[in-house]
């Protein structure tokens, strides 16, 4: 395994920051910690605790076995743009440690990674995955909620499983469009816990379920948004089919949970997993994922 090389003290040319830290191009820029949780349904210490734990390196491949990621990859080759020779595509994942897509953007894609999350440990996670990966990467440890007037405008801004942790939805959306240059792209990707997925998980994971908000996976409240900021989709829709892995997890391990979990495993293993064209029937109600493109002006 590659080990992490030492930081120097640097100054980006591109930043209005001071005391940057970069290692083999990976660029770190500190920022204190907002104290002010108003609206969020996880604390930082949840997410400090989740990137503790995950496995390096992270990367979605093209020939990914998962099929929700797959489908995600398909959709973005339809409407993600080539980089034009000689000029970088510059692409920002907001939260998302430690950064398995973006790292698929930076090595298949070609595009200028940049990272924005506000977990010290999910930061040093990302920082890590890239150089296992031998990926150049700008990491902003910041918290979205704070004052980013400083930092550059993307190309492309997405992030995958994030906007559904707080309970306003326009507005942690419109921190993301703030951060698309003029006529650029933005991606929103959450899970769908609705329908036969809220029923199960609610009695399996009930702690899991109150850390969503599920009315960011309504897809018709998603036309709050896009009025509101102007933005014109481009693929919006339910994804996925049908995942029987989202309900592995049991926090109650009573027995007739235990038995619920058993069902929709055996469920995975004779009908899902052989029977893979059966996820190209999407709906609110059974579809693990819910997923918009948009141009913004």
């Amino acid at each position: 395994m590659k080990n992490a090389v030492a930081s120097r003290n640097v100054r980006a040319i591109d930043s209005p920051l001071e005391n940057d830290h970069m290692k083999e191009g990976k660029m770190y820029q500190e920022t204190t910690e907002k104290q002010d949780n108003e609206g969020r349904l996880t604390g930082k210490q949840h997410w400090e605790n989740r990137w503790e734990r995950v496995k390096l390196p992270a990367i979605i491949e093209p020939d990914t076995p998962n099929a929700v990621a797959k489908e995600i990859l398909k959709i973005w080759d339809q409407y993600f743009p080539e980089p034009e020779p000689d000029e970088a595509f510059h692409v920002l994942e907001i939260g998302g440690a430690p950064g398995p897509f973006l790292a698929n953007m930076a090595k298949y894609r070609g595009y200028q990674a940049s990272a924005i999350d506000y977990s010290d440990v999910g930061c040093e996670k990302m920082e890590e995955n890239f150089n296992l990966l031998d990926l150049d990467v700008i990491i902003y440890r910041r918290d979205l909620f704070d004052d980013l007037t400083d930092l550059p405008r993307f190309d492309l801004v997405f992030s995958m499983g994030f906007i559904e942790h707080f309970d306003d939805l326009d507005d942690v959306v419109g921190r993301h469009v703030n951060l698309v240059r003029k006529g650029g792209m933005m991606v929103l990707g959450v899970p769908n816990f609705r329908g036969i997925s809220h029923k199960v998980l609610s009695r399996l994971t009930p702690r899991l379920i109150s850390m969503h908000n599920l009315e960011a996976m309504d897809i018709n409240r998603w036309d709050s948004f896009e009025s509101l900021y102007g933005l014109e989709p481009l693929f919006k829709g339910y994804i996925g089919g049908f995942e029987p892995k989202n309900f592995r997890r049991c926090e109650n391990k009573t027995l007739k949970n235990q038995t619920i979990r058993l069902f929709f495993k055996t469920v995975r293993f004779l009908v899902t997993d052989p029977f893979p064209f059966l996820r190209s029937y999407n709906s609110v109600n059974w579809s693990a994922y819910l997923l918009g493109v948009y141009r913004c002006p």
